[in-house]
């Protein structure tokens, strides 16, 4: 059994590269505050902390894991498909990711950090 996609094999090819796009700004977003902290000399959450995302790991271990959000989110937008900065529906793939991704680690750490109740801190 088959499933018809509109547009076919193209229609298939386009939602793959939305996704991509969409996961490249998800990547680029998690990029952000990792090299951030880690080239200012801070510590930072990271999946290699102990507990993973909870505990801190080094400012090296910090702008080493940026850095590879940074080359998988580029590599995400820039490689795959045509990215067309011009392309409302392109953009909008991308911005979700990063709005998306964005809005997760806000709630998550803002529980480790303090930042969903400002007021307590």
């Amino acid at each position: 059994m088959s499933i018809a996609l509109p547009g076919g094999d193209a229609g298939l090819s386009m939602w793959m590269h939305l996704a991509s796009w969409f996961l490249g700004g998800a990547f680029l977003t998690n990029a952000v505050p990792h090299w951030v902290n880690g080239v200012m000399g801070r510590p930072f959450q990271s999946p290699f902390a102990d507990p993973p995302g909870q505990g801190h790991s080094t400012s090296t271990v910090n702008v080493l894991w940026g850095f590879f959000n940074l080359a998988v989110g580029y590599v995400l937008v820039c490689r795959v498909g045509d990215f067309d900065p011009r392309s409302t529906v392109d953009v909008v793939a991308l911005g979700l990711g990063a709005l998306l991704l964005g809005l997760f680690s806000a709630r998550v750490f803002g529980r480790v950090n303090g930042g969903n109740c400002p007021g307590d801190a």
